[in-house]
């Protein structure tokens, strides 16, 4: 039976063209975030299967890829349950790894440490446009810092890296899961159901009002309850331009002041701050899927394109859970892999990337020819050029249409006998 040439279903191989794209995203952050003085760090590809199950992770954690135990540790005729047989898994995030690795060395890290972190993350999900089963993450967290400069720097620093790639007019929204426990709170709501009445929330731009209210109902809620709780949402659509105030003032005496005035100093020391085309706007209805999130919550939104692009918030409770003392924590988090692609639909070119020259050569070239074809070929590296040596085929005309797909426009051809 012939081996199977196709990547396995969700993951995907990654032609010359898109990698060029990649490497160059990924310079791009990299450089800008380390302006920001965000440190790179790696941590391994798996984790601890029980790291990664803590009831942090949300709907995550039903899409992990495990590992199976090895060697001695392996034994399928006892095993009662898939825990049983694994005991390490792939990562599904950055964030569980980070907190470990900040764990294990915080004693050796500046403080508050600002992490700068790129690599593959794993779901079990189903595979669509735009996603996959393996994919890049690219985190900056700044961890040690209880004040909203962190969300300030987070959101800065992230604008400013996609405005650098070429995006305009995109949203960054940003709520608290305060705001989101008091508005359940408000209504009624018993604090055990917060979480699944989050995730029912989240649907909200794709089923629309009355098909939240409709599965809160089926949830088993009081239906006076959910009036009272949609009703603020209802509000919102009338004060699009003072959201923020309104559901402050709606709350009264439920919200804690001090969250109104926390997120009225992110959003005007962003604004203040702007290195980019994009508006930060509050929205109650943003929840983000993650458990872990304490506080702040954020996400990059390309309404044009009807999708986000990235997003994070505040998880001050997760470090404890591996150390036994809460410390601070913020993270944002670029989908690398939405833009990416959005880049490659728009037909982006890399800036300022020297020009492509390809020097087809005859085969059996004599040697003092070769060296001097291998010297010029040097000269034009070092002037910032990419230059490209490779045997002239016999079917010279499709050779050059591959190359000038792959972005060649100067071509020089070496025969044995004269240069032409």
């Amino acid at each position: 039976m012939a081996l199977s040439k196709k990547p396995v279903t969700g993951m995907k191989d990654i032609l010359p063209e898109e990698m060029e794209i990649r490497d160059y995203v990924i310079r791009i952050i990299k450089d800008t975030y380390r302006q920001f003085g965000f440190t790179g760090i790696e941590t391994p590809c798996m984790e601890n299967l029980e790291n990664l199950s803590n009831k942090q992770g949300g709907e995550n954690e039903k899409l992990i890829f495990k590992v199976m135990k090895r060697g001695d540790k392996l034994n399928i005729d006892t095993a009662q349950s898939e825990n049983d047989l694994a005991d390490m898994a792939m990562r599904y995030d950055l964030t569980v790894p980070l907190v470990r690795f900040y764990s294990n060395n915080n004693t050796v890290l500046q403080s508050p440490f600002k992490a700068l972190q790129i690599g593959p993350v794993w779901r079990a999900d189903r595979p669509q446009r735009g996603r996959y089963r393996q994919f890049y993450q690219c985190d900056i967290d700044i961890l040690g810092d209880a004040t909203n400069l962190a969300e300030t720097e987070l959101i800065t620093a992230t604008t400013t890296c996609l405005g650098k790639l070429g995006f305009k007019k995109f949203e960054i929204r940003i709520n608290d899961r305060r705001i989101l426990k008091t508005m359940a709170d408000y209504a009624g709501f018993a604090a055990d159901n917060y979480d699944d009445i989050f995730i029912i929330l989240d649907k909200m731009d794709k089923i629309g009002i009355d098909g939240v209210e409709e599965e809160l109902i089926k949830f088993g809620l009081d239906e006076a309850g959910v009036k009272k709780y949609l009703d603020l949402f209802k509000g919102v659509e009338v004060h699009k331009d003072d959201c923020l105030d309104y559901i402050a003032s709606s709350l009264g005496e439920f919200l804690d002041t001090n969250v109104k005035e926390w997120l009225d100093e992110i959003i005007s020391n962003v604004n203040a701050n702007k290195a980019a085309d994009f508006e930060i706007v509050f929205d109650p209805t943003l929840v983000r899927g993650m458990s872990y999130y304490t506080g702040t919550i954020f996400e990059i939104a390309m309404p044009e394109l009807g999708i986000a692009c990235g997003g994070g918030g505040r998880y001050d409770k997760m470090i404890g859970k591996f150390t036994g003392q809460d410390t601070p924590a913020c993270g944002f988090s670029i989908g690398f892999e939405r833009i990416v692609l959005l880049l490659l639909e728009n037909g982006f070119k890399i800036p300022d990337s020297g020009k492509k020259i390809a020097f087809l050569i005859e085969k059996n070239m004599p040697k003092d020819r070769m060296n001097m074809i291998m010297r010029d070929a040097a000269e034009l590296r070092q002037s910032g050029n990419i230059v490209l040596v490779s045997t002239m085929n016999k079917n010279k005309k499709f050779q050059k249409e591959q190359l000038e797909k792959a972005g060649y426009t100067e071509y020089k051809e070496y025969y044995r006998e004269a240069l032409k």
